[in-house]
């Protein structure tokens, strides 16, 4: 009798023991927090990433729509031109017929508007724009050593046009993109110094102070990017140098 109840015992033990959930063991917990910390870290990662991504994406349609805008205005100028030369024509057949005076004055009032602004400038022939349009296509294309190629050889072939600051500019994108930042910095500073008054300047010095920044010559960058905020306030360039200039990393002490 004293045996069956021993064993009845130790039967009853047993199963006790085997029916403690294996979730309480201390070591499996504390696996089980690992296991979710890490499956949050990994989200979080690839949450990263597609930030990353988008960007990249953003930057490109950016680069995309910059340069639909440059080529509406060289096409404008173009067209304006082309009304210049026949409105000049046009005078020049009536003044010889005996009429002129008013007509002429008002012809070449109406070219000067349609040029928007941009005389005193050579409108680019159709193969400069077709050369520069081989090169910014490369750019967009992410065909980045086509590209700069393209704009460098568009600079050297065509020095004096009046594309040449937007090619200089695209070409220090392209070094850029590229990570080439001692070159991206070249070129934006060639804009800064060979076009000051350029609409383009605003966003070449923006740019050469982002490039600093890839460069971690953080007190150059910050000088830069201050410097965009004072020389062209109210500007797109200016409100992204300011945003910029709040996440400059401090400096270490030494």
């Amino acid at each position: 009798m004293r045996v069956t109840f021993t064993a009845l015992l130790v039967t009853m033990l047993g199963a006790g023991c085997a029916s403690t959930p294996s979730d309480q063991d201390p070591v499996q917990i504390r696996l089980n927090d690992l296991d979710a910390r890490v499956a949050r870290i990994e989200r979080i990662v690839a949450n990263n990433v597609q930030v990353s991504q988008n960007l990249d994406e953003v930057q490109g349609n950016l680069r995309e729509l910059r340069g639909q805008v440059e080529q509406l205005e060289h096409s404008e100028q173009a067209l304006g031109k082309q009304q210049r030369d026949l409105y000049g024509d046009l005078d020049r057949r009536l003044s010889s017929a005996g009429v002129g005076g008013a007509f002429g004055a008002a012809a070449g009032s109406a070219a000067a508007g349609a040029e928007g602004g941009a005389a005193g400038s050579n409108a680019p022939s159709a193969t400069e724009q077709a050369v520069y349009g081989q090169a910014f296509d490369a750019l967009k294309a992410g065909s980045y050593s086509t590209a700069i190629t393209g704009f460098k050889d568009f600079l050297h072939t065509y020095p004096n046009s009046s594309m040449g600051d937007n090619a200089q500019y695209w070409l220090g994108e392209a070094y850029y993109v590229s990570h080439d930042y001692d070159s991206a910095a070249g070129a934006f500073r060639t804009v800064l110094k060979k076009w000051p008054d350029s609409h383009k300047a605003p966003d070449a010095m923006l740019k050469l102070g982002y490039t600093q920044l890839e460069q971690k010559q953080y007190p150059a960058a910050r000088a830069t990017l201050e410097e965009v905020t004072k020389k062209f306030p109210g500007t797109d360039s200016a409100k992204l140098a300011a945003e910029r200039l709040r996440r400059i990393p401090a400096q270490p002490s030494h």
